[in-house]
């Protein structure tokens, strides 16, 4: 049997059906510079008539020029010609070679699949195909499969040498900003020395202040800006200015290369079913490449790792036990370094109102949470704090002078620093005004398109110069950079009245506690029923041990008077909470503080004095609650209210929400039902005539 031909192959069926020709390139760059590639691509049309296909009858699929046919998911000509395939328009699928159509296997036999269940043929440079034909589909697949090796091993080419250069630490990479390259291919700070004290502040100030959100506050308070450079687009390696984001912060926190460190490979990618790539952060010993000291950097290895586990400690605020976090606001020196003493777990913090005071209680919840008990203990932290606090002034007394002397030399340098970086920025906008005046004055006055030009960008410039020298003159009038009287007479009081300072109410928590955090590592408390055993570990391996009692509680410090709760104990056979205020309001008694009694007043007395609540009381005497008296009379608890309002079933309140315990109905004389139903309708007199 001869083997079968291009012309034997096309039929009738396959004529009445549409040609479609899919032409792709993987890459802009290959569709600009490649062009031979389309032409022999579009040439394929030829192929289509010579079969027999009139020209109207091809359609031409080119949507997809640019896009890798490693995967389907972002191509949408071929997601077309499956479609087409699918619902049996085609009959004839034409590509320059099937790497053209596919080079995954998953979409190639997907597609030779369903050209063999519609009889669509295939056609490339080498010859014509039916997939239902044995030797064509097995022709077909290995085509297939060589067109996915062959994506491999370009891959494994670029990516060997790739690779090899990055071990060696040799790899031309894109660099933050600060860092650039120079003449001979080494990595060095940036020259322009706006954009180096730009970094070395950030770093300086998240050292100070150990928080991302307090570097980009800041920033903005002292009107500076931060430096970032294009990495695509016209303008690409160029650097421009903005105001610092969070993101920015962390990004340059988390970057290596600012700590003189080479590295590659820090994330792992992966493609997910619908196309769309992931990354996740690897842990160093996966690194592909980790080379310290490659290169000058803003600060040290050392450094790098510290800001880093700040970060992470930062973060854990938000974590499933919140093992640490920032210092914040409120009035808890000890929050995120309490520890337990019990089940070891880090407490949370709780505040309540006592007065116009707000104050702290460490609790430890998280295994009563999940095991379904009580707290683990519940530690009052007001008492706590001031020991601990005081613990620290004695700490911190003997290192007063000397930071006093620091405090003063700091505060001097930054201030000297953030008027440099504004200064900066003026000396840039005066050097892109004075260069666009140079080309203006250089251009031929004859070209009046580009002279017009030109003298625009020289007005842009130099509007920019005096925004700049504006804000300049407006951020040193705000930031003069000496110190005020007020802060130099705070400062000389470190020294002699460091007590006062740390109780002073001026003197912000954030602060309190952050010095709590330079001194101490954590604080284990435990808890017995008249004493709080705080162990408390300083910085350097030192300990100490706090002994205090158990602070009483407001009612235990004023108690109630013995008169009143038993005037309350007597009242409450009669009355409601309310009602027994207002009687002993107008008795003049009053609760343990002197003050006047109110409803939730009586109500603390009862449970605190454990007396026997009103509705404890009614039940003992033989009275019902609502429930029970519907069912004994069989009618609905609304209608039990009604009969009670309208005096047919007595009873008697018990609160003062009106709810009511009923008299039980006598069994011999029930209630009289009141009759129930519209009244009958009488008759309408007969209008006047």
């Amino acid at each position: 049997m001869l083997p079968d031909t291009p012309a034997s192959k096309v039929t009738a069926a396959h004529l009445s059906r549409r040609a479609l020709l899919y032409i792709r390139q993987s890459s802009l760059k290959q569709v600009i510079h490649n062009t031979e590639s389309a032409i022999r691509q579009y040439d394929l049309r030829g192929k289509a008539i010579s079969l027999g296909w009139a020209s109207d009858q091809i359609t031409v699929i080119d949507v997809d020029q640019g896009h890798s046919g490693a995967s389907a998911a972002d191509r949408e000509g071929f997601q077309q010609m499956v479609a087409e395939v699918s619902l049996g328009r085609a009959g004839i699928v034409l590509g320059l070679e099937c790497s053209r159509l596919a080079r995954n296997s998953a979409d190639w036999h997907q597609l030779l699949e369903l050209c063999g269940m519609t009889g669509t043929l295939i056609c490339d440079e080498d010859g014509l195909y039916d997939p239902r034909n044995f030797n064509d589909r097995l022709l077909l697949g290995l085509k297939g499969t060589m067109a996915e090796s062959e994506l491999h091993f370009i891959k494994a080419r670029l990516r060997g040498g790739q690779l090899s250069k990055a071990r060696r630490g040799e790899l031309i990479m894109p660099l933050p900003a600060g860092l650039v390259y120079d003449a001979a291919g080494h990595v060095i700070p940036d020259p322009d020395t706006a954009v180096r004290g730009a970094l070395a502040r950030l770093f300086t100030t998240f050292e100070a202040t150990g928080s991302a959100t307090a570097c980009v506050k800041a920033f903005r308070a002292a009107g500076l800006l931060f430096p970032w450079r294009h990495l695509k687009g016209p303008r690409k390696g160029e650097t421009d200015w903005k105001p610092l984001a969070h993101h920015t912060v962390l990004r340059v926190l988390h970057n290596p290369r600012y700590a003189g460190a080479f590295t590659y490979g820090r994330h792992a990618h992966h493609k997910q079913p619908n196309g769309k790539a992931t990354s996740r952060m690897l842990p160093r010993q996966e690194w592909i490449s980790f080379i310290p000291g490659a290169h000058p950097g803003y600060i040290t290895l050392q450094q790098y790792d510290a800001n880093l586990a700040r970060l992470t400690a930062n973060a854990a605020a938000h974590g499933r036990d919140r093992a640490a976090g920032p210092p914040r606001e409120g009035p808890a020196l000890l929050q995120g370094i309490i520890i337990c003493g019990r089940c070891g777990l880090r407490m949370t913090v709780r505040y309540h109102a006592r007065g116009n005071q707000e104050l702290p209680t460490y609790t430890c919840h998280r295994d009563g949470i999940e095991n379904g008990r009580s707290a683990c203990t519940l530690i009052p932290g007001h008492t706590l704090d001031q020991r601990i606090g005081a613990l620290l002034i004695d700490t911190l007394t003997p290192l007063a002078i000397e930071a006093a002397l620091q405090v003063s030399t700091e505060l001097q340098q930054r201030a000297a620093e953030a008027d440099a970086l504004r200064a900066a920025h003026v000396e840039r906008a005066r050097y892109h005004a004075d260069l666009a005046r140079r080309r203006y004055l250089a251009v031929d006055p004859a070209n009046r398109l580009v002279a017009g030009t030109l003298e625009a960008d020289w007005n842009t410039a130099l509007r920019a110069l005096t925004d700049a020298q504006e804000a300049y003159d407006t951020a040193r009038q705000q930031h003069t950079g000496q110190l005020t009287s007020t802060q130099k007479t705070r400062i000389s009081q470190l020294v002699t009245d460091l007590p006062a300072i740390w109780n002073d109410p001026a003197t912000p928590m954030r602060e309190r506690k952050r010095i709590a955090r330079l001194l101490l590592t954590d604080v284990t408390v435990t808890r017995t029923s008249d004493t709080i055993t705080a162990h408390v570990r300083l910085a350097g391996g030192q300990t100490r041990t706090l002994t205090l009692p158990v602070p009483k509680r407001a009612w235990e410090i004023r108690q109630t008077p013995a008169s009143t709760i038993t005037e309350i104990d007597r009242l409450l056979d009669h009355h409601t909470c309310a009602e027994i205020a207002g009687i002993l309001r107008r008795r003049g008694l009053a609760n343990g503080q002197d003050k006047p009694l109110t409803a939730t007043m009586v109500q603390r007395v009862i449970r605190t004095y454990q007396l026997r609540s009103r509705r404890q009381r009614l039940l003992a005497a033989g009275l019902i609650p609502l429930g029970e008296m519907a069912a004994l009379l069989g009618v609905s608890t609304a209608t039990v209210k009604d009969w009670y309002h309208a005096g047919i079933v007595s009873g008697q309140r018990y609160n003062d929400k009106g709810e009511v315990l009923y008299d039980p109905p006598d069994p011999a004389n029930p209630p009289d039902r009141p009759k129930t139903g519209r009244p009958p309708r009488t008759a309408r007199p007969a209008p006047a005539r």
